[in-house]
């Protein structure tokens, strides 16, 4: 049974919802904004219209939880050389044909029977010695109610706060969690609307306004842009995609190119060349400040240099950090302020 028979508490009403004729709902958490029948389910899959009221049945669900380096997230200029409490539910808003996580982003609600209320989640980021909470591994965009729960009780506890997110939520909601959201690092699956609607079935606009939006609100942003072979590896469409970021986000907003491995519906597609993401590199170098590779072997790619000067600032090993020689937020060598938010 849930809550509304009387014992499970992973079903709560859910937020940003319109009540419509015929005892249908529409979700306005993000753009999708399904319609969605009594009984049925949004797109995410874990949003269900109840009597003509919307509900989560996720709210304290969890599938995963374990302590990771805060650069497996990626995020290299957030806290660097710290841990993240990373913790993941199932259902996700879209449907990437190469989903690393689809065991559980394709996973229904009933699936799981783990549950760990705000308080239990800050308790044991505390336990594992963790500066922040990571909701990732599926979108935690549409664990809202939780997530948002959890973010005041972090920042209570002195946590900061964290969304891997594939940047799909509207306007509203991203400002009502902002104040207790600290990072995002936010997917863009390529920057081009046919390969979003091929092969993510979404949209590339509302992911570039989300991304707009949280750096107005002051949240520390880094992206992701996973290279696939024959699909968004184009050149010119990285070294495109490097000017938005450049001219609507800022130049020393953090970038990684992240190699792509065969997986789930698109095993018929090859391993990203190495020179590919090399060249992704100098390109997308000569726009930005801080650009890194990921996926790949440790080398120079993951190291972070000052743009002014060349200093090596942080040298890492993986997700490992080696060694962090910083001032502050400047360089010790030159002076120059920099875009980290240290330790």
């Amino acid at each position: 049974m849930d809550s509304l028979g009387g014992l499970r508490m992973s079903v709560k009403k859910a937020m940003y919802y319109d009540g419509l004729d015929g005892n249908k709902v529409r979700c306005t958490l993000c753009p999708f904004n399904c319609t969605i029948k009594e009984g049925e389910r949004g797109i995410c899959g874990v949003r269900e219209n109840r009597g003509g009221e919307l509900y989560t049945l996720i709210y304290g669900l969890v599938s995963s939880t374990v302590s990771d380096p805060i650069e497996k997230k990626p995020l290299f200029h957030f806290l660097p050389g710290s841990n993240a409490f990373s913790m993941g539910t199932v259902g996700c808003n879209l449907r990437c044909e190469f989903c690393q996580n689809f065991s559980i982003v394709r996973a229904n609600p009933e699936s799981i029977m783990r549950e760990v209320s705000p308080h239990g989640a800050a308790s044991m980021a505390k336990f594992y010695k963790c500066r922040s909470i990571a909701w990732t591994y599926n979108e935690p965009s549409i664990w809202f109610e939780y997530t948002l729960d959890c973010a005041r009780v972090a920042e209570s506890k002195g946590l900061a706060t964290i969304y891997v997110t594939n940047g799909y939520i509207n306007e509203e909601p991203l400002k009502e969690i902002a104040p207790y959201l600290d990072a995002m690092n936010i997917d863009v699956k390529a920057f081009n609307q046919d390969f979003y609607k091929k092969y993510t079935h979404s949209k590339l606009d509302p992911v570039l306004k989300t991304i707009i939006m949280a750096k107005k609100l002051g949240i520390h942003v880094e992206l992701t842009y996973l290279v696939i072979p024959e699909a968004n590896d184009d050149m010119d469409e990285i070294e495109k995609f490097s000017r938005w970021v450049a001219d609507e986000v800022g130049r020393d907003t953090p970038v990684h190119f992240s190699r792509f491995y065969p997986y789930y519906h698109m095993e018929d597609h090859h391993t990203t060349p190495i020179e590919t993401l090399e060249e992704a590199y100098n390109r997308a170098s000569a726009i930005l400040d801080f650009v890194y590779l990921g996926n790949l072997p440790p080398g120079k790619y993951e190291n972070t240099y000052c743009p002014n000067c060349g200093h090596l600032l942080i040298e890492r090993n993986g997700f490992y950090v080696l060694k962090i020689d910083l001032e502050g937020k400047r360089c010790p060598n030159c002076g120059k302020k920099l875009p980290i938010i240290p330790e």
